[in-house]
């Protein structure tokens, strides 16, 4: 067997390897339990069943492996990091973070005794991280007011919030207190951040209430695909890619975000293919570097 034909048949037992040992790992937060081993959906034996946390899960995961969600009535409220080494997956085998439709959430309630009378109806609390910020109503964005063209605050109406100096002023409704309402706003800084990943997959996920970015692709991330996600309500962005990253973003739906609803930077490569970036709080796509392709199919 000459060299070449060594390396080639080498290089195809490694692959076949990767795919014999590429495993599941299951997440419920509802029902899971971080001392089982995510590797049942359900409970079987001593410690086989699914995890409780999506953390725990990729603490788990190895190289090529998928991690399923199970969408539950509650929100994984958590921050999730993928790099390099076993958060990578192969060619044939990506390592894939499959959401199921689930909902990744980084809100947090307002402290009732946060907030201080202004003016009028109009009451204001300061977050403690301040650079961006988006203020939810019973799971959704609240409609937001921009400051105006002179810099000053505007006039909210009832139900309507503005970031002003750094805080949060909102608009009650005649006769209520802040305390009547169910509002949370963003606590966690990113929901999913990539850095020096290779081959994955992020799908069917709900990214909502993180205070910069929904999704992260820092640097070095190659041969990334974020397909059917739905990423809302971040104070910055839904899709941040920056460095010299090359990332696809497949039938996703981007919307309500603070300042861009996708944003590039560095010399980064974005591919958005059949996707709906909302322009409804923010610009489609801010560059600020790096190259973006935008088409209806690939």
């Amino acid at each position: 067997m000459n060299t070449t034909t060594l390396a080639y048949a080498t290089l195809m037992l490694g692959l076949m390897l990767s795919n014999a040992a590429a495993r599941d790992v299951y997440v419920n937060n509802q029902l899971g339990d971080d001392r089982w081993d995510g590797s049942q959906a359900v409970k079987s034996g001593a410690v086989g069943g699914p995890v409780r946390s999506i953390n725990r899960a990729l603490q788990l995961a190895r190289r090529g492996d998928r991690v399923l969600l199970e969408k539950t009535v509650e929100p994984y409220r958590e921050m999730l990091t993928l790099q390099a080494g076993r958060h990578s997956g192969f060619p044939e085998t990506p390592f894939q973070l499959i959401g199921n439709g689930a909902i990744l959430d980084g809100t947090k309630p307002v402290p009732e005794d946060a907030w201080e009378h202004h003016a009028g109806d109009v009451f204001r609390f300061a977050p403690d991280l301040k650079s961006f910020q988006i203020l939810y109503l019973h799971g959704r964005p609240v409609s937001r007011r921009n400051v105006t063209p002179e810099g000053g605050l505007p006039d909210l109406r009832p139900l309507e919030w503005c970031h002003f100096e750094r805080e949060i002023y909102f608009r009650v409704e005649e006769g209520r207190l802040p305390r009547q309402y169910s509002l949370m706003h963003t606590a966690m800084p990113v929901g999913i951040t990539l850095y020096d990943t290779r081959h994955v997959i992020v799908s069917d996920l709900i990214v909502q209430g993180f205070q910069q970015d929904g999704v992260n692709a820092h640097d070095g991330v190659f041969d990334t695909t974020l397909v059917g996600l739905t990423c809302r309500g971040n104070g910055r962005s839904g899709i941040s890619v920056g460095g010299a990253s090359r990332v696809r973003i497949v039938a996703s739906l981007v919307g309500d975000n603070g300042t861009a609803q996708v944003r590039t930077e560095g010399f980064s490569e974005t591919r958005i293919v059949n996707s709906n970036l909302l322009e409804n709080s923010a610009p489609a796509v801010v560059q600020e570097g790096g190259r973006v392709l935008r088409s209806e199919e690939e």
